[in-house]
C-alpha cells in the first residue's frame, strides 16, 4: 500500500534516513513506531491488514548497514566484542501485534536470530530506557500520531548520549506554487478514494491527509525539536516537501 501511495518513494526516503544516521559498529540504537506503518495511519486493524510488509524496514536497514560497516573491518564482528559493548537496535512501538509482525518479517530476512536486534513494546512519550543510553533515535511516520510530540521530542532526548543523533521522516507540506495545488488535489481526492478501493476504508485515508495538514511545518517542527534541546538542527524536503527530514544533535 505504501508502493501504491508513494510509487515506491518511500524506500528511497527510508535510505536516505539511514544514510543519514550513519550507523556504526557497537552502536546502540532507538527506533520508535517502529512496529507500526504509520505513513498510511491505520487503526490498529488497519495497520495489521495493509501495512504488516513494511514492518522493521528502518531497523533492518540500521542492522544491514551496521553489518556492511563490520564486513569493510577485518576480523571484527559483532559478537566479538563484550556483551555490554555490542550492537543493539532496539525496535520500540506501543502496538504488541505489530512488534510480532515485524519478528516474523525479520526471520523471513535472515535476521531472526540476530542478537542486535531488540524488540520492545513501548510508549514514544514514555520510554522505558536508561538516560543517555543510545547512540541515535529515528521515528519514520509516526511521530505525526504522537499525542504530545512535545513529550516524545524530550524523551528522545533524555534517552540520546551526548553526540547523538535524533532523526525523523514525516509526511510533511509543500509549499511549491502550483505543485502544492497539484498536491493538494492528490491528497483528498485520489488517496481517500484509493483507500476506498483497496480497502473499503475511505475514512482512515481521509484521516491521513487531514492529519498530515495539522501537523506542525517543517520550520515550526524544526522549532520544536529545538525547544527539546536539540542542536544543530535541520530539516531536509524530499519530493517539493511531500516528506521531511529532520535532525538534531545532544550535543
Amino acid at each position: 500500500m505504501n508502493d501504491l501511495m508513494s510509487g515506491g518513494l518511500h524506500r528511497l526516503w527510508k535510505d536516505r534516513l539511514v544514510s543519514q544516521l550513519a550507523p556504526f559498529p557497537g552502536m546502540q540504537h532507538l527506533d520508535v513506531a517502529g512496529g507500526t506503518v504509520r505513513m498510511l495511519d491505520m487503526k490498529a486493524v488497519m495497520t495489521i491488514k495493509l501495512g504488516s510488509w513494511c514492518v522493521g524496514d528502518v531497523a533492518f536497514r540500521v542492522v544491514n548497514a551496521i553489518q556492511k560497516a563490520e564486513q569493510r573491518v577485518p576480523g571484527n564482528t559483532l559478537g566479538s566484542v563484550d556483551e555490554e559493548d555490542r550492537t543493539k537496535v532496539y525496535v520500540c512501538d506501543i502496538n504488541p501485534n505489530m512488534l510480532e509482525v515485524g519478528k516474523k518479517r525479520a526471520k523471513e530476512r535472515g535476521l531472526g536470530n540476530a542478537a542486535c536486534l531488540v524488540w520492545m513494546q513501548g510508549d514514544a512519550e514514555a520510554l522505558t530506557l536508561n538516560d543517555e543510553s543510545m547512540d541515535g533515535y529515528t521515528i519514520a511516520f509516526g511521530i505525526r500520531n504522537v499525542t504530545h510530540i512535545d513529550r516524545a521530542l524530550k524523551e528522545a532526548y533524555r534517552v540520546l548520549r551526548r553526540g547523538g543523533r535524533f532523526l525523523c521522516l514525516e509526511l510533511s507540506h509543500v509549499s511549491t506554487p502550483g505543485f502544492r495545488e497539484v498536491y493538494d488535489a492528490y491528497s483528498f481526492n485520489v488517496i481517500p478514494r484509493i483507500g476506498e478501493v483497496v480497502s473499503g476504508d475511505r475514512a482512515s485515508y481521509q484521516y491521513l491527509v487531514e492529519s498530515v495538514r495539522k501537523f506542525p511545518n517543517q520550520e515550526k517542527f524544526a522549532s520544536m525539536i529545538a525547544d527539546a534541546g536539540f542542536k544543530d538542527v535541520q530539516y531536509e524536503n524530499l519530493v517539493g516537501g511531500v516528506v521531511a527530514i529532520h535532525s538534531g544533535f545532544k550535543l
